[in-house]
């Protein structure tokens, strides 16, 4: 944080100049902070972080011209401050669309005065902040995507045999070893060696995986 005599430095950029006084009031009750410069869209809070070099960019999202995304994706790229997000949405493609552009807090409009006085003196020392609803959809999609196991190559489809596609195809309907058998006219004991080979193949751990992999191959 490149803080001199006068605190945390803030460029607030809103396209909203009655949001924009609000928030100055609020982050003015703070003695360490002040509020150096503001902006009406993107772009402007781009040439307000490069002419000024604030500490924190208070950004919204949604704003005419540069979005919020792209102004942050900019600020953040050349270093020219630490972006805080505040805005009204908590929808998911806008809250990874800013924190893969670097920005590292993302706040909703809703957000208690003293805790966005916080979030701004926390994020300027270099801490992340999150609004609980935007952390917990974080986490959830975390957990699923830790959870999805990866694609199965189509390389690797390829490499089955005509039988064992057969065998692949069926597992996509949820059949057992025995409906296997009498659908493909083979012995329950050779239906269940094909299902096997078809796991090993493909590196699957469990026939209902298997049956996903079936049905995302449009078998």
């Amino acid at each position: 944080m490149n803080e001199d005599e006068n605190g945390v430095r803030v460029v607030l950029a809103d396209d909203h100049a009655a949001v924009r006084a609000g928030l100055g009031a609020v982050l003015a009750a703070d003695p360490g902070i002040s509020v150096v410069g503001e902006a009406a869209d993107g772009r402007a809070a781009v040439i307000q972080a490069r002419a000024l070099r604030p500490d924190v960019v208070l950004m919204d999202l949604r704003m005419p011209g540069v979005s919020g995304v792209e102004a942050t994706a900019e600020i953040v790229g050349a270093g020219l401050a630490t972006v805080l997000v505040l805005t009204t949405f908590d929808i998911e493609e806008y809250v990874d669309g800013a924190l893969e552009a670097g920005a590292a807090g993302y706040l909703l409009k809703t957000v208690e005065p003293a805790d966005l006085v916080s979030a701004v003196r926390r994020v300027a020392a270099g801490d992340g902040v999150l609004a609980p609803e935007v952390t917990r959809r974080v986490l959830q999609r975390f957990r699923e995507r830790r959870a999805a196991p990866p694609p199965v190559p189509p390389a690797a489809l390829e490499e089955l045999t005509a039988r064992e596609r057969e065998v692949l195809a069926g597992l996509g309907h949820g059949l057992s070893n025995a409906q296997l058998a009498d659908q493909l006219g083979i012995s329950e004991a050779t239906a269940k060696t094909h299902v096997s080979r078809v796991l090993t193949k493909l590196d699957l751990p469990t026939r209902m995986r298997a049956a996903v992999v079936a049905r995302d191959a449009g078998l």
